[in-house]
């Protein structure tokens, strides 16, 4: 991990659900009470935002566009997260989402690059090649890779066809991976 020489030039991508929350397979997180972060995923990213420049969040949220939620629901949520992490002295710079159906056309969709254009638009210094995307499912490694990105995923039940350049358990052990 210290061969990709990380520093606070260096920015961070995160996907929420499977890598920072719990997962529901086949649905939706669409309260706060649904809303689980993994084990000490809010002091791993307090840990990370120290270390990177920017922590920026990047998720596909395709259940405002079929109703199961709106997307003032999906800002709670997200104000929730950041509370939380800020509650263990770190900060996420963004967090983006894709709110609509998954279709060829939607260029906010990962893998689509749509998000991280966005941050990259806003925010002085997002350089891909001197970023990390962490996520658990194929379109978060090949959104990365599609950019340039360094990709770490965290181990899923899901079939993996896209490899990372590493694989992790979670995102405390990718964390605990760059600290030592």
């Amino acid at each position: 991990m210290n061969k990709w020489g990380i520093d606070s030039t260096w920015t961070l991508f995160l996907d929420r659900d499977g890598v920072i929350n719990e997962r529901i397979m086949s649905g939706y997180v669409t309260t706060i009470e649904e809303f689980v972060f993994l084990p000490e995923v809010p002091q791993s990213i307090a840990k990370l935002s120290h270390l990177f420049g920017n922590v920026f969040i990047v998720t596909n949220q395709q259940g405002i566009a079929k109703g199961l939620m709106s997307e003032s629901n999906l800002l709670e949520l997200h104000a929730y997260m950041h509370n939380e992490v800020a509650k263990n002295g770190g900060h996420i710079t963004k967090s983006y989402y894709a709110p609509g159906a998954s279709s060829p056309k939607n260029e906010l969709r990962k893998p689509k690059p749509g998000m991280a254009l966005l941050a990259q638009r806003q925010f002085q210094g997002v350089d891909f090649n001197k970023s990390v995307m962490v996520g658990d499912t194929d379109s978060d490694i090949l959104f990365g890779q599609n950019l340039g990105m360094k990709t770490v995923r965290v181990q899923t039940v899901e079939t993996i066809k896209v490899p990372a350049d590493i694989t992790v358990n979670s995102l405390v052990e990718f964390t605990n991976l760059l600290i030592k």
